[in-house]
């Protein structure tokens, strides 16, 4: 199958002219999965909570539900980052969106960055894969600073994750030093979409720092975005590839930890 990631900078506060380039990458990517950027139909750096309410949306209602029917029209996997609204709670999410609709579902970021902690509740889901047998392939999802945390790959590697999804807003120059990591000590596909340009906002400017990248099970790039310019990268990749996590007729990855004796 073929992934592709879309890096682009979103216009804060524009949900209309963000969506509108998004739904028309959804329709036009020849690409069996396609992922976007994190907070893709807002922008990044609100201000105060309310801000994000307002640039919020309930899953499957508005933009997320044109991806839905575009998903299901075309036969496509998409994944997008936006604030979703759930009424009580407010969190940083992707909703990750199947052809078959009751599939579709959203990720709540499990680690707040910088300010985000003042704007979005806490992730109470955890981390899941679904495993969609249409295309023999299984997905798991984490969101930009989630990166730094190997329990997070490895968890969803555990629960059968054969792609890991990351939407990204990067300010950080170094995530993609452990990113290879994250893909070759759990034998995944690892996938970043992450955004480029800058937002001036609370008395900071963020310059988002593109690079956007398919890694192979490996740990190498299949494909690697520039640092400021919208582009979009495409892979071939094969699921099940994944699968067997050994690497010599002696080792396996899975079945020769020892978790008795790892204090996480």
């Amino acid at each position: 199958m073929k992934i592709s990631a879309v890096q682009f900078m979103p216009e804060f506060g524009n949900l209309e002219n963000n969506s509108s380039k998004i739904l028309n990458y959804c329709e036009k990517i020849n690409s069996d999965i396609i992922l976007f950027p994190e907070l893709a139909f807002s922008g990044y750096d609100f201000k105060n909570r309310q801000e994000a309410i307002e640039l919020s949306e309930k899953f499957n209602t508005k933009y997320t539900k044109r991806i839905q029917e575009i998903s299901s029209d075309l036969n496509k996997i998409i994944c997008v980052g936006f604030v979703e609204n759930l009424g009580d709670k407010l969190h940083n999410a992707s909703a990750l969106i199947f052809p078959k609709k009751e599939f579709s579902e959203t990720y709540h970021k499990v680690h707040l960055f910088f300010r985000e902690r003042f704007i979005f509740d806490e992730s109470q889901k955890g981390f899941n894969v679904v495993k969609y047998a249409d295309m023999d392939v299984n997905i798991g999802q984490i969101i930009c600073y989630d990166w730094r945390f190997p329990e997070a790959t490895r968890t969803l590697a555990l629960l059968g994750a054969d792609i890991v999804l990351c939407p990204a807003n990067l300010v950080t120059t170094v995530w993609d030093i452990s990113t290879p990591s994250r893909a070759l000590e759990n034998k995944v596909y690892f996938v970043v979409a992450n955004r480029f340009g800058d937002e001036n906002r609370n008395d900071t400017n963020l310059h988002f720092n593109g690079g956007s990248v398919i890694h192979n099970f490996n740990g190498s790039n299949l494909a690697k975005a520039s640092l400021d310019k919208e582009e979009v990268i495409i892979a071939e990749i094969e699921p099940s590839n994944t699968r067997k996590k050994s690497f010599n007729e002696f080792n396996d990855i899975f079945s020769d930890r020892r978790p008795k004796f790892y204090s996480i």
